[in-house]
């Protein structure tokens, strides 16, 4: 559900979070949702929020359906479009590519604040897959490609980044102890990848490079089935990644 909006000391600036936070519960609600269903997930009143879809509707990012109900509006998509890294284009092929080599789903994300962004993806074509849609950002400290960036950056700062977001647990695996969080990136930073093993999602694998000279930090995986991305089969993911991530620094240059 999404959290009532605080009072704000701007009636203007009122009006825009509260105006995001139907848009943020249209999202979590899958794209359509009632009006007082709407309302009661934001803690508005009924006639603020049916004031506030109005011009969400006239401006074209919702969209009113035959019976009723309020759905996301195409007006969103050309902002996603600008919303999301230009190096999301040029990565494509390389993801096509790392997915047409090992059948696995191959991801781009970026460090957007102190969460990870997932700006490109090509999705395995096996029937058993790893998805996480573009456009989602997660907590770093769980995921190959949030340690990959990481270990990049000087350890003080990552320090400060985990005070900040904490390391809360998602699967038995997940790391969450300050010091052996960082102890894993020392290990990523030497061996030359990060992975995620069932920290994020259990039974899921990811192996992330990151991608250097983009100007903000970046990195590239492949993520799927434990069962399928095996310890022998890592090396070789290892490899083409790094290629593609040199190849990708190149090309976004």
């Amino acid at each position: 559900m999404v959290k009532a909006m605080p009072a704000a000391s701007s009636g203007s600036v009122q009006s825009v979070a509260r105006a995001f936070s139907l848009l943020e519960a249209l999202v979590a609600a899958g794209g359509e949702a009632a009006l007082a269903s709407l309302a009661s997930a934001t803690g508005l009143a009924v006639p603020t929020a049916h004031r506030l879809l109005g011009t969400l509707h006239q401006l074209g990012y919702v969209r009113q359906l035959e019976d009723r109900r309020y759905a996301l509006g195409a007006g969103l998509i050309g902002l996603g479009r600008q919303a999301v890294p230009q190096v999301a284009d040029a990565a494509m092929p390389l993801l096509a590519g790392l997915e047409e080599a090992f059948h696995e789903t191959a991801n781009l994300a970026v460090l957007d604040g102190d969460l990870v962004l997932y700006a490109g993806q090509v999705p395995s074509r096996q029937r058993m897959r790893m998805f996480t849609e573009v456009g989602r950002r997660v907590l770093p400290h769980s995921t190959g490609v949030g340690k990959a960036m990481l270990s990049t950056m000087p350890e003080p700062q990552v320090r400060a980044l985990i005070e900040r977001t904490g390391l809360p647990r998602f699967t038995p695996q997940t790391l969450v102890d300050a010091d052996a969080f960082i102890a894993d990136l020392r290990r990523s930073r030497a061996r030359g990848f990060a992975a995620d093993d069932s920290e994020q999602e259990v039974g899921v694998r990811c192996i992330a490079v990151a991608v250097p000279g983009l100007g903000q930090p970046a990195a590239i995986s492949v993520s799927g089935p434990a069962a399928r991305i095996t310890d022998a089969v890592v090396p070789s993911v290892v490899e083409a990644l790094h290629a593609a991530a040199a190849e990708l620094a190149q090309t976004a240059r």
